[in-house]
């Protein structure tokens, strides 16, 4: 009985103690640098399944015929995750005016002196999480019913806090690039991993039968393939506006995230995405599943690319962010079990009932 107890405890106690070395390693300002990134690729799990699973609400009857419930399944599991992953983000809020220059430079304009005001963007990161937090609960449960009433204003609400907690968290950490782009491209990529990971956790489901049989994994493909090339669109457009303006500023923001690392990033994740495209030509259920690794490690690896290069001026890994990925894993896995919302547990028990849910 006290086996379950202890398992969270000690999987906390293995975060803090990874956290305590990657603080060693990186000293403060670049371990929360690293702290910054990994939190980021947790609360891509359920900020990314979120939005699928709001648009999937509106077209219920079609994710069913599709074979689509173990994947929503999948998804809600993730969404579970944001009260566990809002609470990480506190040591980010803590540490504001040591990563963010805006804290110790003058301001440019008065919105800008008004805006990136400690307290107020601590506020704000807060109102975000808050929101999506609500989100996550009122999307948990299966769906009865197409319900557009509340679609629509979900799917505009999340855009707009999506935006807005990109542009304070991620872009004006390195106000070198000034990109409308961005948010877009960041919500693309959280969505993205997300499903990448739903496709990897979801357990495996019957063919459909009938006129509307599809090929196995192709109903899981088919999403992937549609969320990378957006994304991978979204670069192209950001990178092209930029070298050919010739913007001086964003160029100087790229050439920090160039170096070797930065293009073989680049190569693999134009791979990933060509290499989708082909799959859907024959598409089957390892090569789904492959392409779902493939595509989680370059989301993942994409928000050391984002952040780091702002502390360091150059895209390297270092050993204090492999530490700090271990310890939000391990943290985010010792909170769930008491930040759980009855969702995921209508879906575990779903799991080891062997039924959807």
């Amino acid at each position: 009985m006290s086996r379950p107890a202890r398992h969270p405890a000690l999987l906390g106690l293995a975060g803090l103690v990874l956290l305590a070395l990657c603080l060693l390693a990186g000293g403060w300002r670049g371990a929360m640098a690293s702290y910054l990134a990994a939190w980021l690729v947790l609360l891509a799990l359920p900020v990314g399944a979120l939005p699928v699973v709001i648009v999937a609400e509106r077209f219920g009857k079609r994710v069913r015929e599709r074979g689509g419930v173990e994947m929503m399944a999948g998804l809600r599991r993730l969404m579970a995750l944001m009260p566990a992953a809002a609470v990480l983000g506190l040591p980010v809020l803590a540490a504001a005016a040591l990563l963010y220059p805006w804290v110790r430079e003058p301001a440019h304009t008065p919105l800008a002196a008004l805006w990136f005001m400690v307290p107020f963007f601590v506020a704000r990161v807060i109102a975000y999480l808050a929101a999506w937090i609500w989100l996550s609960l009122r999307f948990a449960q299966p769906f009865d019913a197409p319900g557009e009433r509340r679609t629509v204003p979900a799917v505009g609400l999340h855009a707009v806090i999506g935006t807005l907690f990109v542009t304070d968290v991620i872009a004006s950490l390195d106000p070198r690039l000034d990109s409308t782009l961005l948010g877009l491209q960041v919500m693309t990529a959280w969505s993205g991993l997300a499903f990448a990971a739903a496709i990897l956790l979801a357990w495996e489901e019957p063919e459909p039968v009938g006129r509307g049989r599809t090929a196995p994994g192709r109903g899981r493909l088919v999403p992937l393939v549609v969320l990378l090339g957006l994304w991978a669109y979204l670069h192209f457009v950001q990178f092209l506006i930029v070298w050919s303006a010739n913007l001086p500023p964003e160029v100087s923001w790229y050439f920090a995230r160039g170096g070797w690392l930065g293009r073989a990033l680049s190569i693999v994740a134009g791979a990933v995405v060509v290499l989708a495209g082909l799959a859907t030509l024959r598409p089957g259920r390892p090569t789904t599943r492959i392409l779902a690794g493939a595509t989680l490690a370059v989301h993942a690896l994409e928000m050391f690319w984002l952040i780091t290069p702002a502390i360091r001026d150059r895209f390297v890994l270092r050993p204090s962010d492999a530490l700090a990925a271990g310890g939000v894993a391990c943290l985010a896995a010792a909170l769930r079990p008491f930040l759980r919302p009855r969702a995921d547990r209508v879906a575990s028990a779903a799991r080891r009932a062997g039924r959807p849910a």
